[in-house]
């Protein structure tokens, strides 16, 4: 009986060693794409940043593309969260999708790293399945069925409006000096004009309040 609790807690152990290596490597891996992007980065690069040994990367990955994957993945699923507690008082799908643009611009100031990453990841994640965008595609199908939106193809809108949010946070990393908060309603009315909005109530909604981004007890912050 006594060999048979000390193997498990041995197990658990090596489990919680596991753990903890695979995350020191995503967030090493966050690091780099948020410093560089996906640029040329060799393993034991890598391995020094996540203070692990280097025969340790195999154990968990692959490949670096399959560890950038899971980085990239775990930050559009925080984003998300984020997001979806920011916003879950919110009724109107509109409100809903403009609250979603603006914060996810905020991230520069409150979340730097993972508004980073948005921004080097680029456009792929337009068509995740899950995550963000599956949200904002989401939250335009139920505005165009409400009647607030005005869009003949709500994936079309979507790339748009993503194409815009990227837009902006690549124009405030090259001018740091940019009034984020007046660039990003103006952008927020643009936006919501283009898709049939009209300008009164644009505004509106881009000026109303925002509920902080609040994250999850022990989640990893940037």
């Amino acid at each position: 009986m006594a060999g048979t609790q000390g193997d498990g807690a041995t197990q658990t152990r090596l489990d919680r060693r596991k753990a903890r290596t695979r995350a020191a490597l995503i967030a090493a891996a966050r690091d780099i794409l948020a410093d560089q992007g996906q640029a040329e980065v060799s393993i034991q690069a890598i391995t020094d940043a996540a203070d692990v040994g280097f025969g340790s990367f195999y154990n968990h990955f692959q490949s670096k593309a399959e560890l950038f994957d899971a980085a990239i993945a775990e930050t559009l699923a925080e984003h998300t969260a984020l997001i979806n507690r920011a916003t879950s008082a919110l009724d109107d799908p509109a409100e809903v999708f403009a609250a979603s643009l603006r914060l996810t611009v905020r991230l520069r100031r409150t979340h730097p790293q993972m508004a980073r990453i948005l921004l080097k990841t680029g456009l792929s994640y337009v068509t995740g399945q899950d995550g963000m965008a599956a949200s904002a595609l989401r939250d335009i199908e139920a505005a165009r069925d409400a009647g607030r939106f005005t869009v003949d193809d709500p994936l079309i809108a979507l790339a748009c409006a993503a194409g815009a949010l990227l837009g902006l946070l690549q124009l405030l990393e090259t001018f740091p000096d940019m009034d984020m908060d007046a660039a990003t309603a103006s952008l927020t009315v643009n936006v919501l004009r283009m898709f049939g909005m009209d300008a009164q109530e644009a505004h509106r909604i881009a000026a109303l309040p925002l509920a902080p981004l609040q994250p999850e007890t022990g989640a990893r912050s940037s």
